[in-house]
């Protein structure tokens, strides 16, 4: 069994309802809970789109890496998400950040890379992941998640917001 922690954003269409549905399609695929708060941030790197929902989650599961990034991919596609920019619009984005096992933390060079190569340089993933899995450690920074967010920048305009819809509850 492993225990993975995953990132997700939306900033096009209805946010929390598709951040909702991905949840949903991950429970699919092993056991989900602690959620993350929500979390409105404004876009990094393309700044020309509107703000994103985003929020982290942690998942038990029997699938390797492989088959959960193409459950990912497959969750992104079924919320008709399109990538004609880089860091642009998107109605769903699903990152796997770290993965351990009863081996380890796993580190991967290939798809899926692991850790996630940037989740070190972005608050709008760090906030909500901290609020789930502070004590994480990053095995190539040799930091916890707690503290890596400790000493980034706070450039980044990221606000935890309430919903009476949120967390999605499992359904019976």
């Amino acid at each position: 069994m492993a225990e993975v922690l995953i990132g997700l954003g939306s900033n096009l269409g209805d946010r929390e309802a598709q951040l909702r549905t991905a949840i949903r399609r991950l429970r699919e695929c092993g056991r989900v809970g602690p959620i993350s708060s929500l979390y409105e941030t404004e876009p990094v790197g393309y700044a020309e789109q509107g703000d994103f929902l985003n929020a982290c989650l942690r998942l038990e599961t029997e699938l390797s890496p492989e088959s959960l990034l193409t459950w990912a991919q497959a969750i992104e596609q079924a919320l008709e998400r399109t990538r004609s920019i880089r860091n642009g619009p998107r109605t769903m984005d699903v990152d796997l950040l770290l993965w351990r096992d009863a081996s380890g933390p796993l580190l991967r060079d290939d798809a899926p890379l692991l850790p996630h190569p940037r989740m070190h340089l972005r608050r709008f993933v760090l906030e909500p992941l901290a609020e789930i899995a502070a004590d994480w450690r990053h095995p190539t920074l040799d930091k916890t998640v707690g503290e890596i967010l400790a000493e980034l920048p706070t450039a980044e305009a990221v606000r935890a917001i309430s919903s009476p819809t949120w967390p999605p509850a499992p359904r019976p």
